[in-house]
């Protein structure tokens, strides 16, 4: 267990590690505004793929990537995980281009999905995953007339949190927060007929155990819970990197709810089979998710 820290070493993050920190994150995404596109992203990948197999938590994709692939070769492992390294440089390099990416860079698929969604008169949901660059179907779907809200986890440093909800500008104006506050927040946007976006592939402490590449991994169930409870539409939506920073954008039609009467019984079918079409497209294209998670027990 960690030590606790003392409140001088509580008072040294707040006040000089956070600033610190936003400033280097701010000098980082300067840098890659000012370039081009294509060579930011670039740029990206290089770091990603030169740095990121030295970092800590590669260690940990290693573990999840042997443990989800036992068959592949140690090579094969090395380089899914150099390519990962090189899918998170681009997406970090790419955040102050999403409007350029959304306008000039990305194949719709299931446009008529979109269409439903915005056009229905009712509330709904569209659920995905880490996959290349997760933020651009949000764009997507923006300049298609479907405005989502955005479920996300606030960063430690709320300088660094201020500075994202500023770069995912070109993908929503409504950020909703994890934890019980935002619970609230997605509940009334949903009650008004809003849509959201919900990423359903990281771990949850207080969430359901679902089967995720043969191991139970930690789930939440909100997505389910409020498509059955509202009915709402819900659509599974799959964001592919072509090449560079082109993107293939894929949204499915909704996706049918059980019906058993037991209410925590569909959730687990729906979830067991949201996180199946997940571990299909991961299987298809591994280098593109974010195998850093803590998304099982070690």
């Amino acid at each position: 267990m960690a030590k606790p820290r003392s409140p001088l070493q509580q008072w040294l993050t707040r006040h000089v590690g956070y600033k610190l920190e936003a400033a280097l994150v701010h000098g980082v995404c300067a840098v890659f505004r000012a370039l081009p596109l294509d060579r930011a992203s670039a740029l990206g990948g290089w770091i990603g793929r030169t740095v990121g197999p030295w970092l800590p938590n590669s260690a940990r994709a290693r573990r999840n990537l042997t443990r989800a692939f036992p068959e592949k070769s140690k090579a094969e492992i090395d380089a899914i995980l150099r390519g990962m390294w090189d899918n998170l440089g681009r997406t970090i390099a790419e955040y102050p281009h999403l409007e350029q990416i959304g306008r000039e860079r990305i194949e719709l698929v299931g446009i008529e999905h979109v269409d439903m969604l915005r056009e229905d008169g009712k509330a709904g949901i569209l659920v995905s995953g880490h996959l290349a660059n997760w933020e651009v179907q949000s764009v997507t779907a923006r300049l298609h007339g479907l405005e989502l809200g955005l479920v996300y986890r606030a960063p430690n440093n709320p300088i660094v949190g201020e500075l994202l909800v500023k770069l995912r500008g070109a993908a929503t104006g409504t950020h909703i927060p994890k934890g019980p506050d935002g619970a609230r927040i997605l509940l009334r946007h949903l009650t008004k007929g809003g849509h959201v976006g919900m990423l359903i592939d990281q771990k949850m402490n207080d969430g359901i155990p679902i089967p995720f590449f043969g191991r139970d991994a930690m789930t939440a169930p909100a997505a389910a819970m409020l498509g059955m409870k509202m009915q709402l539409p819900l659509c599974p939506a799959r964001t592919e990197r072509l090449e560079g920073a082109r993107f293939r954008v894929t949204v499915l039609p909704p996706e049918e709810y059980p019906t058993s009467g037991d209410r925590n019984a569909d959730a687990r079918i729906l979830m067991e089979r949201l996180n199946r079409l997940l571990e299909d497209w991961i299987r298809e294209r591994p280098a593109q998710w974010l195998w850093i998670h803590r998304r099982w027990p070690d």
